[in-house]
């Protein structure tokens, strides 16, 4: 039997994810995995998008100035290389974790090195700190490499883990991805396509949820974008087993 720790969509929230890995007895006081992480009891998987802040207000948090402009190219360094620090202290814990911890390619996390699509928050500010044709600071080679190997979805006893949704199409992210609805939309309107798809169960970020973790449990499906409220998911599986809980942090918690 393993415990899988689920944390949904990053977007730059480091202080949040590394409480939650800490809380779930995954990371140490000095973040690098623990030994049940090392020993492979505990799996951890997060379902994509580590980059791109989610708001202007993130991003002026990130880089110091007050307001953010995507448009100076300071601005745009400065949020690259935020990130791209952090995105160091946790490459080097997943590589600590002997395999153990998995990290799906988010779209955000694609299209800060393919630049195919420019992707923006909900307020309409382009993510572009990452495209040096429009001043920002590109990838270091390494990362690109990391983001390039990540896996688009990760099976463990029956229970799949992707980005998006379960149906392959969900996984690509082209333009059929960016003007379908059911990509945003599947988990209300169609959420029998994880039994339909052959899933034991599902679990998916993409679409934020507002209230916290979602499990329809009638439909075997998680949507786990919560991470801005403290909250994961927790899963005891074995063949035989499938236990869960959702796990919500105090927000005064260190």
């Amino acid at each position: 039997m393993i415990k899988v720790i689920a944390i949904g969509d990053v977007h730059g929230q480091w202080p949040e994810l590394w409480r939650v890995l800490r809380a779930a007895s995954a990371a140490t006081a000095t973040l690098e995995p623990t030994q049940a992480v090392i020993e492979g009891r505990y799996r951890v998987v997060c379902v994509g998008d580590l980059v791109h802040y989610k708001d202007a207000r993130d991003y002026a948090n990130a880089v110091g100035v007050e307001p953010y402009d995507p448009s100076d190219p300071d601005h745009l360094r400065r949020a690259a290389k935020a990130q791209i620090r952090e995105l160091y202290r946790f490459k080097r814990y997943v590589d600590q974790s002997e395999g153990n911890v998995s990290v799906i390619i988010g779209n955000h996390d694609e299209a800060a090195f393919d630049h195919r699509y420019e992707l923006s928050t909900r307020g309409g500010m382009n993510h572009v700190e990452f495209d040096a044709s429009k001043g920002g600071v590109e990838l270091p080679e390494d990362l690109r490499a990391w983001f390039a190997t990540m896996p688009r979805e990760v099976v463990f006893h029956g229970v799949q883990f992707a980005h998006a949704g379960p149906l392959p199409g969900m996984q690509v992210f082209d333009d059929f991805f960016y003007h379908d609805p059911d990509t945003k939309s599947w988990w209300f309107n169609k959420p029998e396509l994880v039994k339909q798809a052959g899933h034991r169960f599902g679990v998916y970020g993409h679409t934020v949820m507002k209230d916290g973790v979602y499990v329809d449990k009638d439909n075997g499906f998680a949507m786990v974008d919560a991470l801005g409220k403290l909250q994961f998911l927790e899963l005891l599986l074995d063949d035989d087993r499938l236990d869960l809980s959702v796990i919500a942090l105090a927000a005064s918690q260190a």
